[in-house]
């Protein structure tokens, strides 16, 4: 059913589950407050952030998309508090695989990373001209 838990001392201290619950377990949508005032606000499954959902951290960088066992999985945007974003792929809480990254100045890195490296992306300045490349990782 429904309910709140404010967790004690251990793994989780100090952190406040409010939503669903099956089985002992957060189950279902819900929120998940921080002591730190980070926040995760979307589905649960066997008591990990799994499913679609929005992260904010305290210090204004904002995730919304895909999760899976509690970090960062398959598609989803990325936004930090300078302004740059990237909408893309993301696996184990790095980007992995297609996706945009852009700079408050409009700069642009579009293509593939691997592990959170850049491995074939093509660099735009903001007017669309290209500025560079990675090829396999190595910047050209």
């Amino acid at each position: 059913g429904q309910g709140t838990y404010t967790y004690g001392k251990g793994e989780w201290e100090g952190d406040k589950y409010e939503g669903d619950w099956k089985d002992g377990k957060q189950n279902g949508q819900g929120t998940l407050t921080f002591p730190d005032g980070t926040k995760y606000v979307g589905g649960f499954k066997d008591g990990k952030q799994t499913g679609q959902g929005t992260k904010t951290w305290s210090y204004g960088t904002k995730y919304v998309g895909e999760f899976k066992d509690g970090t960062q999985n398959g598609q989803g945007t990325f936004t930090w508090g300078d302004g740059r974003k990237i909408v893309g792929e993301f696996k184990d809480g790095t980007q992995n695989g297609q996706g945009t990254l852009t700079f408050p100045d409009g700069t642009k890195y579009v293509g593939e990373c691997k592990n959170g490296k850049e491995w074939n992306i093509t660099l735009y300045e903001k007017n669309g001209n290209i500025i560079g490349r990675f090829v396999d990782g190595v910047k050209q």
